[in-house]
């Protein structure tokens, strides 16, 4: 073979090799991420453990691909309540969660998710955006290496199942009932026994008679759990969880070493599923809330007046405890504080209102 042939065919074959080596290439070399998703939520659950799965979808498929989110439910990578963790550290990429669970990391935290007699899903939204509270949010969980984003909301929530409904405050005391966050803390002043258990083991803790009550969400998803086959009366409204917001947190190295546009696609899944998530809940838990009275014998019992101011007094101190903490604490209640104070006076004069007037000349 000549020199000039001998040339030719060398470079022929090197580019057979360069093209067969770059098809060859692990995923993330083309640009391709795995990004792995932890939840606190059992697989395949309705509402929470589906709109953990929709963001996750939603993600890869807005992105082409180019970020394939692989989601593993509680217990299946990290334990349901350790996702934090697996998250903080590296082990996994995100989680979809409620940041309540994590109070035991940073006192400041159920404001993220949502506190006794606090804001409506609509309100807790427009702080987060609006109002600071990201900023703020932003700010506490850098502290332990994460980002984190509004991913779902449950809506307004039921007060729970009890053996006998609550009437006088006395019988409070007699409680030992599934409860996390600060509703929990509310119900331990009062006199009760307050138990944060994952959500896939309250029916055993229930039949077993580690707690004589429970609060999970509402008609929809307390159904699919069962919880009306072993309790019959069902209490609202739910004063510990007025607006529950579900978040998306994101292991902060990995968030800053994203592109732009990959960034975006995160956030705006997450903003999609806020409003779906919403609209889910608000479609089912009517149906369900009228098959349980129809068809199981549950029976509704609001919380009495005087249980329920004295409910309120606690739980206000309880919220504004909070706030001596520290630095960062008492400028997240602040905010959170005026936020509500003045997006209360507007709910009074435009939903509230008109709901109140509606029901006046409603046809049944």
């Amino acid at each position: 073979m000549d020199r000039r042939s001998f040339i030719r065919n060398a470079t022929a074959v090197a580019g057979v090799l360069s093209a067969t080596s770059a098809m060859a290439a692990p995923a993330i070399a083309q640009g391709l991420k795995e990004i792995r998703m932890v939840t606190t939520w059992p697989r395949g659950f309705a509402g929470l453990g589906s709109a953990a799965q929709r963001i996750a979808d939603r993600i890869t498929l807005i992105s082409g691909g180019r970020m394939k989110v692989q989601l593993f439910a509680a217990d299946e990578m990290a334990p349901a309540f350790g996702v934090f963790d697996a998250v903080s550290t590296g082990k996994a990429e995100m989680y979809h969660g409620a940041e309540y669970y994590w109070d035991k990391k940073h006192k400041a935290y159920p404001f993220f998710t949502t506190v006794p007699l606090g804001m409506t899903a609509h309100e807790i939204e427009a702080w987060v955006h609006f109002g600071g509270g990201q900023e703020l949010w932003d700010e506490l969980a850098a502290q332990f290496g994460l980002k984190c984003f509004l991913a779902a909301n449950t809506g307004v929530q039921m007060g729970g199942w009890y053996q006998t409904p609550i009437t006088t405050l006395e019988e409070i005391k007699n409680l030992k009932i599934r409860m996390p966050g600060l509703g929990a803390e509310v119900i331990r002043r009062l006199g009760g026994e307050a138990i944060a258990i994952p959500a896939g083991e309250i029916l055993e803790a229930l039949k077993s008679g580690k707690i004589n009550a429970a609060e999970w969400i509402g008609p929809w998803n307390d159904r699919e759990f069962g919880l009306h086959r072993v309790l019959k009366n069902y209490m609202f409204p739910g004063f510990h969880e007025p607006g529950t917001a579900l978040s998306l947190g994101i292991n902060k190295k990995f968030w800053d070493s994203l592109k732009k546009d990959e960034q975006e696609i995160i956030k705006a899944s997450c903003s999609a599923e806020n409003s779906i998530m919403i609209a889910e809940f608000n479609a089912r838990n009517g149906e369900a809330l009228a098959d349980l009275l129809t068809n199981h014998g549950v029976k509704l019992h609001i919380y009495p007046k005087p249980v329920w101011a004295e409910i309120a007094r606690v739980s206000r101190d309880v919220v504004n405890e909070i706030g001596a903490t520290d630095d960062i604490s008492r400028r997240i209640l602040q905010s959170w504080t005026d936020f509500q104070k003045s997006v209360s006076e507007w709910q009074q004069i435009s939903d509230i209102s008109y709901i109140a007037y509606r029901s006046l000349t409603s046809r049944r």
